[in-house]
């Protein structure tokens, strides 16, 4: 092959071929799934035949392979019958919003987003990176965490869902920086960062345990613990769910709602019913949540949301922090909780809460 007569197009066909080629090399070296030769027999080509560079490839490209079984049949990836139908899941009521945002991504965006004009957008590139990523290491190529001037490679699942859901300068008006909540300089805070600050979660389910004593136990917890597929026979991970919030199992955030294991589903897979019932915390745990047995049409409970963040509290211990379209400031218009006694699970609130004054109701 003679360089020097080669035109300009040929040229650059040369050039992007020992790119790839490249790319491919080092790919391998790190054994990526996309390049495992059972799965996609024709190498980088299985993806980059067609490859928008602008958008970092966008979502068609991934559908090929992740897509419904009929777009799967009738393209070219026959081998990869066997994935999981992620098209499909994203037609759920609660997801995320890939196949609305198509044609949003950039591949020089930079997340958390810094400009709050930029419209939000969720695009499969955004969570993870195609040439990297392996069984082994499901957020390689991920970068988001800042460190200094340096913006690293994530390595927890949390500093992946921050890259959108906590500095964003484009948050959604009721949405609150996820990092702020489970930071944990909180008063309390679910375990995701780093183990929880209260030692006496006395309705926690085995294996969980407030702190880890044997490997057994469980005193951490991740985003996707709570946030998945309601499926556990669909693919795994936040993609979407039949549940609000992208959640895994139910959990009302109605007042006025009956207690049922259902509507607390959630809160269920690791905190024990016949606990929360029993009132073994708190006192009126029961009366809450169930409402008044036998009273008038609309005295029944509410819901766990009303009085806990299901993420951090940055006044309160105990993940207490207090709805406003369900509760009010008291008559002496305060609306606050004091802690009374370490340990002994007394405490005394004000607040007006279905009618009822606590100027402030001690317990």
């Amino acid at each position: 092959m003679n360089w020097h007569r080669m035109n300009c197009m040929a040229k650059w066909n040369v050039l992007i071929a020992l790119v790839l080629m490249t790319l491919c090399r080092d790919a391998q070296a790190a054994s990526p799934s996309h390049l495992d030769r059972q799965k996609l027999p024709y190498g980088c080509g299985s993806c980059h035949v067609g490859f928008d560079f602008r958008s970092g490839g966008g979502l068609d490209g991934c559908l090929s392979c992740h897509g419904s079984l009929r777009r799967r049949v009738s393209g070219s990836y026959r081998s990869a019958r066997e994935l999981k139908d992620i098209e499909t899941e994203l037609k759920k009521n609660y997801r995320h919003p890939i196949l609305e945002s198509k044609g949003l991504h950039s591949s020089k965006e930079r997340l958390p987003e810094t400009d709050a004009r930029t419209p939000r957008h969720a695009d499969c590139v955004d969570c993870h990176s195609p040439h990297q990523v392996s069984s082994e290491n499901k957020f390689a190529g991920i970068k988001g965490k800042q460190i200094g001037n340096i913006v690293a490679d994530i390595s927890k699942e949390y500093e992946l869902c921050y890259r959108c859901h906590s500095d964003s300068a484009n948050l959604p008006g009721l949405s609150i920086n996820k990092r702020v909540e489970f930071s944990t300089m909180n008063p309390s805070y679910h375990p995701v960062e780093a183990e929880g600050r209260n030692l006496a979660v006395i309705s926690l389910l085995k294996p969980y345990r407030e702190k880890r004593i044997s490997p057994s136990e469980i005193s951490t917890i991740t985003c996707s613990d709570c946030h998945g597929n309601d499926d556990p026979a669909g693919p795994r991970g936040p993609h979407s769910s039949n549940y609000q919030y992208i959640l895994k199992d139910n959990y009302s955030t109605r007042d006025n709602e009956s207690e049922s294991f259902f509507a607390y589903s959630l809160c269920y897979r690791c905190h024990n019913r016949s606990s929360i019932l029993g009132d073994e915390s708190f006192k009126y745990h029961s009366l809450h949540i169930r409402g008044k047995q036998g009273g008038t049409a609309g005295s029944g409970g509410t819901s766990c949301h009303t009085c806990h963040s299901s993420h951090g509290s940055t006044e309160y211990k105990y993940l207490l922090r207090f709805n406003t379209e369900v509760v009010s400031v008291s008559s002496g218009g305060m609306l606050k909780f004091n802690e009374k006694g370490m340990g002994s699970f007394r405490g005394e609130c004000y607040l007006t809460c279905h009618g009822v004054d606590h100027n402030p109701k001690a317990y």
